[in-house]
């Protein structure tokens, strides 16, 4: 029964032997149950994802065995990669808006474990066994419902973490096969792909505890010539805040004026460019206030991959670089992965 935490995983720096090799969706994880006609689709914070994807609730109710515990990912897939974007829009609270996202945007699951089968638990079971059960249980699921591909070869665990992130994904997930489902437990490893890239820094916000920096505001220049907000770096720890402070503290503007975002509270120039501030549903009551810099100073952050424009996670600050100008400070530099079609993953 609801809720359920999802098995986690951590991270490391090399796809370990002797386990399962999956690829590591970038979606939202979610625990599905189905009863009959009930349906309830778990997030990874057990907070209820039902109501936001009306078009999976109903494949689960032909997909899916009459009564089963499924664990997965929610993903937006389309054009031959993943969205993770448009999956970010469906959490919206008119029912009207999800319906319309749901006929232009349709999701997909992608099922990696059985946690329970009719009448029977499985998570105390091996995961070699939970993955048989598995495809003998959703091997003939048709789209939107999808079984996770999954390897026992190092080799091919590798290919596919250089293969995968040109269709949006963001690495690999060992599993050991002798092991039960632990909920909430770190128990399986995570491969990400990592880079660096030289930004601009044009800001930052302060911290909730007071006025200490809490994260750097990072941009790069694009082919207009506009320095674009592109993400930030904010793991810091609480001294490391406090001497950024001071050492910011030259560069601070006691204006916009002739700053390149200056223009970041304006709705119309939201819409057109990349500006720190943007108001959506996650940020609600949020401060989005910030601190504005000279954008003068250039450091390097460590980044996994892109979504779009912008980082798709927070980045890890490395050090500054007072050998680069800020003007060099591109999308160019920034490596692109090899395209591949998700449609070779998943099948039609």
């Amino acid at each position: 029964m609801p809720p359920v935490s999802p098995m986690l995983a951590k991270a490391v720096g090399e796809i370990p032997p002797g386990m399962q090799y999956e690829a590591k969706w970038d979606g939202f994880r979610a625990i599905v149950f189905r009863d009959g006609d009930d349906i309830e689709i778990g997030s990874r914070t057990s907070k209820p994802l039902t109501r936001y994807f009306p078009e999976l609730v109903a494949a689960f109710r032909t997909e899916l065995p009459d009564r089963c515990v499924v664990d997965g990912e929610i993903v937006i897939a389309h054009d031959g990669r993943l969205y993770f974007e448009e999956l970010l829009e469906r959490i919206h609270p008119a029912a009207s808006r999800v319906r319309t996202l749901a006929e232009r945007t349709p999701a997909s699951f992608i099922a990696f474990d059985l946690l329970a089968l009719g009448p029977d638990e499985l998570a105390e079971l091996p995961l070699a066994e939970r993955r048989t059960a598995l495809l003998a249980a959703l091997g003939r699921a048709r789209p939107p419902v999808h079984v996770a591909p999954a390897t026992t070869e190092l080799d091919q665990a590798r290919t596919w973490f250089a293969q995968f992130e040109g269709a949006g994904l963001d690495g690999v997930v060992a599993k050991p096969l002798d092991q039960p489902y632990r909920p909430g437990q770190r128990t399986m490893f995570k491969v990400k792909h990592q880079r660096t890239a030289d930004c601009v820094l044009a800001g930052y916000r302060e911290h909730k505890s007071g006025p200490v920096v809490g994260s750097l505001l990072l941009g790069l220049y694009d082919s207009t010539g506009r320095l674009q907000h592109v993400g930030v770096s904010a793991s810091f720890p609480m001294a490391r805040r406090r001497q950024l402070a001071d050492e910011l503290q030259p560069l601070r503007m006691t204006d916009l004026t002739g700053h390149p975002w200056a223009a970041w509270t304006d709705e119309a120039a939201q819409a057109g460019s990349r500006l720190p501030g943007a108001v959506s549903r996650w940020t609600g009551k949020k401060d989005l206030s910030w601190v504005p810099l000279r954008p003068e100073r250039v450091c390097e952050v460590a980044y996994d991959h892109m979504e779009g424009t912008r980082f798709r996670h927070t980045t890890q600050f490395r050090r500054w670089r007072p050998d680069r100008e800020p003007a060099d400070c591109t999308y160019e530099q920034l490596e692109e992965p090899v395209s591949y079609d998700l449609g070779e993953l998943l099948g039609p």
